[in-house]
């Protein structure tokens, strides 16, 4: 009787202790990213930015940077740890970064993506003063820096 009971009981919590929880949904610190998802940090350390992109990325100084990412997303795992490299090598000094991981549904616990109206992952979004000058989505027309540091009225 005992060992059918222990059956019962594994075929019920199995299927519970497998289920998927879904991706990380909210903020989450560039070292969290790097080290929790290993497609991430794999790109972040395959990646070398060129001088020409540590130049053109330097015209964020003093930039707020809002970064809507799926840890799903493969588009993000390629742009999203460049970026940060770029971020790193330039020694750029941002006003802020704020990284927001989305759930499959594009949406987060606190609403950023809403507000940003997010349709594509990544969207890059560059503020300054609280106003948008920019955004990069899914990819970049030319190159993340390039594409970030060209300020076009939106």
């Amino acid at each position: 009787m005992f060992k059918q009971f222990l059956l019962v009981l594994a075929l019920f919590v199995t299927p519970l202790a497998m289920a998927d929880k879904g991706p990380f949904v909210g903020e989450i610190s560039t070292a969290r990213l790097l080290a929790d998802y290993e497609k991430f940090n794999n790109e972040y350390t395959a990646y070398t930015p060129s001088k020409d992109e540590l130049t053109k990325i330097s015209t964020l100084n003093d930039k707020d940077i809002v970064v809507l990412l799926g840890t799903w997303c493969h588009d993000s795992e390629r742009e999203v740890p460049r970026l940060l490299k770029l971020i790193a090598q330039s020694k750029v000094a941002l006003k802020s970064l704020t990284l927001v991981a989305v759930g499959y549904d594009k949406r987060d616990p606190q609403g950023i993506a809403q507000q940003y109206n997010l349709r594509y992952t990544p969207t890059i979004i560059v503020l300054e003063n609280g106003k948008e000058i920019t955004r990069m989505i899914e990819k970049p027309k030319v190159s993340l820096a390039s594409d970030l540091g060209q300020f076009n009225s939106l």
